[in-house]
Parts: structure tokens; sequence; C-alpha cells
């Protein structure tokens, strides 16, 4: 599914433009944090951003990467429950920052939007429920691989030798806590993808050079 911008017309783009304004945050910044308040919803126009939660024990568990076009913040703003979830810059950030009083406003204005956000969350949900089946049945190779595929379908570039470079700065830390896994199992899933030749990474860089077999071993 397209991302939440990429669906609008033209003119419900203009219109929720017209409803909120301009923010930049550097790499790094939190933009979002569990458990606050909630009183804005954000687009991201450029850049990346995680979304992440923690543990009692005080360990990130990374629960999505989004990229241009995303919506967050968008569940608080419905429920007008606390935030979910931690927002982190992974780049430099431009995002379209929308009060809930007038997110709302323009949902109530536009219901095809309504709509189409429904079919959003809907998305999200099965996502999420995907990928608790993983956590229950695949290996750390499985999926490590699974997380990989994802990646290079969403964010990777086609390279010269016919790969796809992930130019994503997601550390091996951050990995784990994607896949639910310790840093040094991730590590050696990785090593094992290399030795078979299906990536090679660099520091906060992976280039895909098999994404079928990966789509294969993340099944």
């Amino acid at each position: 599914m397209s991302e939440f911008l990429g669906l609008l017309t033209a003119a419900e783009t203009a219109a929720l433009e017209a409803c909120g304004r301009r923010r930049q945050w550097p790499r790094g910044r939190v933009i979002f944090r569990e458990a606050e308040e909630s009183d804005w919803v954000l687009v991201i126009l450029s850049g990346r951003v995680k979304v992440s939660s923690h543990t009692a024990g005080g360990t990130e568990v990374v629960l999505a990467v989004r990229g241009p076009g995303s919506l967050v913040g968008e569940l608080s703003a419905i429920d007008r429950e606390p935030r979910s979830a931690t927002v982190t810059a992974l780049e430099p950030i431009t995002g379209l920052a929308v009060s809930v009083a007038d997110f709302e406003a323009y949902l109530h204005a536009h219901g095809r939007v309504a709509f189409l956000l429904m079919r959003m969350l809907s998305a999200r949900l099965r996502d999420a429920d995907r990928k608790r089946v993983e956590f229950g049945a695949y290996d750390t190779l499985g999926r490590v691989a699974a997380r990989l595929v994802e990646l290079a379908e969403r964010f990777g570039v086609t390279t010269g030798d016919d790969g796809l470079r992930i130019a994503l700065p997601l550390s091996q830390d951050e990995l784990a806590g994607w896949t639910g896994a310790s840093r040094e199992a991730v590590s050696k899933a990785l090593g094992v993808l290399r030795a078979r030749g299906w990536i090679t990474t660099s520091r906060l860089k992976v280039v895909v050079h098999d994404i079928d077999a990966l789509r294969s071993r993340a099944r």
C-alpha cells in the first residue's frame, strides 16, 4: 500500500497543507515520546524515522521505519490517548505538523481521506500481526531476512551491479530491536547472509544482491 500522502488527490493534499505548518528536526531528535500527551500529528515530507517502544527492562523494541509520505501520531489523534510509541529521526526530517483539532476537522471535511486512513490502519494492524507470527515461528536468520526484504522493497535504490542499496542509518542494535533478537544473534545472521552472497554490508548500509533468496529464507 502507498504511503498516506501518496493516496491523496492534489486538492486533498493542498487542504491538508493549509491546516498544518512545516517543521524540521535533525537526525537523532525525538519527535514524539511514548506516553506523552498528544495534540498533533505528523506527515513526513522528507527523511525517515524509527517508531519504537521500550520494555519494562529498558530494551528498545523497534516497531517500524517510516519514510516520506507517512502519517505518524494518528492513533493518539483518533483515540485521544497518550502516545503509544516514540518516534525518532533517523535522518534530518522535514514534516507537516497538524494539530489534532485541525486534523479531525480535515477528516470530517474529506470523507474519502477518513476511509483511506481506516484502510491504512488496517494494513498496519495486519503487518503487526504478521510480525508477531514471525517472532513465534521464525528463527533469527529468517526474521533478519524478512526485515531486509521489507527495507529493500520500501527504501532500496538500484545500484550498477543490479543490487538494491539500503542506505538507512539503522544500527545493528536497532535491527536487533526490530527482529526481537540480540545484537550478537543479528550480527551472526548478517554474516551468514553475506557468506551466501545475498548481501554485502558496510557501516549503516546494506546492499541486497539476491532479494528472491532473502524472501525464500524469510518464509
